[in-house]
């Protein structure tokens, strides 16, 4: 199986991690874009590391990108195979992180954007216990029919996205709401007037403040 592997900052604080954020980036893109957020949340998880690897596929339409799955077919049977192609690798990623650093999936949050916010809402649910939370940044849920037989785990979701954006319909954040709701799931929605396909100021301070309550000792 693929092995994924991509850049990481060390918490803050020094010590060894108590806590880990694993960053999912979107179609195109690769580790080192969500990864830069990690210096603004940084200071409000300071024992947790930040994790950004590389989807596991070169993207067939950027040269120098990575992708979770391919977007040359439309049909969304097509993107749900694609998912579920990724999903094992991902979740050995997550698995072996776990293990590396001797945490469980209560101290693991994950952040995806676009089509990691996909591979997030399609992974959180089916792991076999529950990850501190999820935020996602502009994305969707693919193959919602399934999630009522899938469900395993129901971790806390934090949903954003921009009113503008021209690559993933600002409707697909209530369908993700309304399936992940029908199955327990409790979310929070953040509504970005105006935003386009992207992470704005609010977008980051919403998404620090879920973290921070969700990773927070208890």
């Amino acid at each position: 199986m693929l092995e994924l592997q991509g850049p990481e900052q060390p918490p803050r604080s020094g010590a060894a991690p108590k806590k880990l954020v694993v960053f999912l980036h979107g179609y195109g893109s690769n580790g080192d874009d969500l990864i830069s957020l990690a210096p603004y949340w940084a200071p409000l998880l300071p024992d947790a590391a930040f994790l950004s690897p590389n989807a596991p596929f070169p993207c067939e339409m950027s040269p120098y990108g990575f992708q979770w799955f391919s977007l040359d077919n439309r049909d969304m049977q097509m993107k749900l195979g694609g998912v579920k192609a990724a999903a094992g690798i991902l979740d050995a990623f997550l698995d072996a992180q776990l293990a590396r650093f001797g945490l469980q999936d209560k101290d693991l949050a994950l952040v995806g954007f676009s089509q990691g916010t996909m591979m997030s809402l399609h992974v959180g649910p089916r792991r076999a216990k529950a990850v501190a939370g999820i935020v996602g940044y502009s994305g969707a849920l693919i193959g919602p029919q399934e999630l009522p037989e899938a469900v395993r785990a129901r971790p806390p979701v934090l949903l954003v996205h921009g009113t503008a954006d021209p690559v993933v319909p600002f409707d697909a954040m209530a369908q993700a709401e309304a399936a992940l709701k029908s199955v327990d799931i409790t979310v929070t929605t953040e509504i970005r007037p105006g935003l386009p396909h992207s992470i704005d100021e609010i977008g980051l301070q919403k998404g620090a403040a879920f973290l921070q309550a969700r990773l927070a000792d208890r």
